[in-house]
């Protein structure tokens, strides 16, 4: 007879053995198809196995309470946008707290490293967070968990580039870095890409969720990317097809009013981040010159070159 097991347990935390005897379930059940083994000596009920934080829970379950998620996996609790990354991070106070096993990576943390609780876990701060990730992330990768963590009204750019700025930690300086090209408004991780890379190329820096009203007042568009000053809207656009036509009308509205009042639209897509984006700079490049743009440098830099690769 299979081993009953109700569901009296939150089932998106994990439990040990020692925790599942004291609910009352047999230790037969811990190997039966209700459960799943997550590290050794830890558990997750198969209703809460696809969790997004199972693993990173787990992980701390094997540590002492002082212990608290860091980097990758304080930036999974935080919900910022990441690469997928497979390893679990830990941070201690103290070196003979770390608990190693494979898929968990140990960290011990200076006596002053701000820890917060978010959902009942321990977590790294957002500021510590961001500089946690300056020592994985590349720039541009960086730069998008900034933007994410400011939207999400976590922390500030100015909070965090005084954080950085006053770090010793070993990423400090590449923290740094990453922290003066965070903007408060950014509303994706796709629009932080295109400006980095039209930054990185050594365009001017476009200017944030500039906003256009109806004469009474209320916003009647919201431009992710513009230049004002020449009247050019650079946009990432997420849809490869239009078949709600409802949002053709939309679209259709706003390429009206971008027609009567005079601003040229650059419409982006993931094709031109991900595969040509020369293509994209060459015509952000060519719009801005079009409306006179006289501060476009004579040969664009390379620094975007290893942040967004060509593929033809």
């Amino acid at each position: 007879m299979p081993d009953p097991t109700p569901i009296t347990m939150d089932t998106r935390r994990p439990i040990t053995a020692a925790v599942a005897r004291a609910m009352g379930f047999k230790p037969s059940a811990l190997r039966g198809k209700n459960f799943c083994t997550i590290f050794r000596g830890v558990y997750a009920h198969a209703q809460g196995r696809a969790h997004p934080l199972i693993r990173t829970r787990a992980a701390l379950m094997i540590h002492p309470p002082t212990a608290f998620a860091s980097h990758t996996s304080a930036a999974r609790i935080h919900r910022v946008p990441l690469p997928a990354l497979p390893d679990e991070h830990v941070s201690v106070f103290e070196a003979r707290d770390r608990r190693r096993r494979p898929g968990i990576r140990n960290h011990v943390a200076s006596p002053e490293t701000p820890v917060v609780v978010v959902d009942g876990d321990r977590v790294s701060s957002p500021e510590q967070t961001f500089l946690e990730l300056a020592g994985i992330l590349n720039l541009v990768d960086l730069v998008t968990v900034g933007d994410d963590l400011v939207r999400r009204n976590l922390t500030t750019p100015e909070r965090l580039r005084a954080y950085c700025a006053q770090s010793d930690h070993p990423d400090a300086a590449a923290a740094r870095v990453a922290a003066v090209y965070v903007r408060e408004g950014v509303d994706s991780p796709m629009e932080t890409r295109l400006r980095m890379l039209l930054v990185l190329a050594g365009l001017p820096e476009p200017e944030v969720n500039f906003t256009i009203f109806w004469s009474d007042g209320r916003v009647r568009y919201r431009f992710d990317l513009s230049y004002p000053e020449f009247k050019v809207i650079v946009e990432y656009d997420g849809r490869q097809h239009r078949a709600d036509l409802d949002q053709w009308d939309t679209d259709t509205e706003r390429k009206d009013c971008f027609d009567h009042n005079g601003w040229m639209h650059v419409p982006v897509f993931s094709r031109g981040i991900y595969r040509r984006p020369d293509d994209t700079l060459r015509r952000v490049a060519d719009a801005l010159r079009s409306r006179g743009c006289t501060t476009l440098p004579r040969d664009l830099s390379d620094d975007w070159r290893p942040f967004f690769p060509v593929r033809r």
